[in-house]
């Protein structure tokens, strides 16, 4: 009865691991494959063993690329995360205003990376953009956003924090109408003032929703690829080229399937170790129960 019932449930689960080996483990381990082989898009290709990974070890672009996507990532995780609890607290009421304010703020989210870098090439292009005008209706000199190497990432970071900040929000939102009431009616009897309640009760109950976030923003951000190749095109002088804007270049520009293949398992390392970072730093900082 028990071998019966271990049989039907594989069954069950059967097409949920067909469809995940063939969609993200045989991608990866067929990755991992060309990442020892010097290949082009036609041909068997060459086992080259360990080339790829030493001449990325040695390669400055690819560095850069590295650099360019931490850095973005910094850039947008911070104040995205803010900026959505600032929003989810602000829209956390009743009311059909509220309601539509939360669709507005969301609406973003839905839009596809095509649409939101015209939108922003309309607002950052100095000479005929948004903030262009409202530079030289104030008497200023407009700043190249999309074509200064000081000012491609944040940029950017800018972009897609416009584009993102509606999914975290809604998190937020649902994390703080699980928080129960009584304990905001406790602290008002008590006296206790607004920020105090925020630091004793509201951040307190959402810490798991926060280090949610956070995880989810970091892993997306360090795989941000739309914004820098639509935006700006990696540049300029590949001040804004990020990591997966160096795969595809390399992979699509100059058909170095093998050389962009190992570029992808180097950064699926970093990635996990990363997450795997901020979970363990996040768990030894939970305080334990009991």
């Amino acid at each position: 009865m028990t071998s019966t019932r271990r049989w039907d449930g594989l069954l069950f689960v059967a097409p949920f691991l067909f469809v995940y080996s063939v969609i993200l483990i045989f991608p990866l381990l067929r990755g991992l494959w060309l990442s020892f082989h010097r290949i082009e898009l036609f041909g068997d290709g060459e086992f080259v063993g360990l080339a790829n990974y030493s001449r990325l070890a040695t390669d400055p672009i690819f560095q850069q690329s590295l650099v360019n996507t931490f850095l973005v990532t910094l850039m947008i995780v911070p104040p995205l995360t803010v900026i959505a609890l600032a929003l989810a607290l602000a829209l956390n009421r009743a009311g059909r205003g509220v309601a539509f304010m939360r669709g507005i703020f969301f609406s973003s989210a839905v839009l596809s990376v095509t649409i939101v870098t015209l939108i922003w090439r309309f607002v950052l292009a100095p000479d005929a953009g948004l903030l262009g005008e409202v530079f030289q209706a104030a008497g200023w000199e407009p700043l190249p956003f999309l074509s200064d190497v000081n000012l491609a990432l944040p940029a950017l970071a800018i972009t897609t924090i416009w584009w993102s900040v509606g999914f975290p929000m809604l998190l937020f939102l649902a994390g703080l109408q699980q928080i129960p009431r009584d304990m905001y009616e406790a602290a008002a009897l008590d006296g206790a003032r607004s920020w105090t309640t925020f630091w004793r009760i509201t951040l307190p109950s959402l810490r798991r929703t926060v280090i949610l976030v956070i995880m989810l923003q970091t892993a997306a951000q360090l795989q941000l690829f739309g914004q820098s190749q639509l935006l700006t095109a990696g540049g300029p002088s590949g001040a804004s080229r990020t990591a997966v804007l160096f795969l595809f270049e390399t992979a699509f520009g100059r058909w170095e399937l093998g050389y962009a293949s190992a570029a992808a398992e180097i950064l699926f390392l970093l990635i996990l170790a990363v997450t795997l970072t901020q979970y363990w730093a996040t768990s030894r900082a939970e305080p334990r129960r009991g």
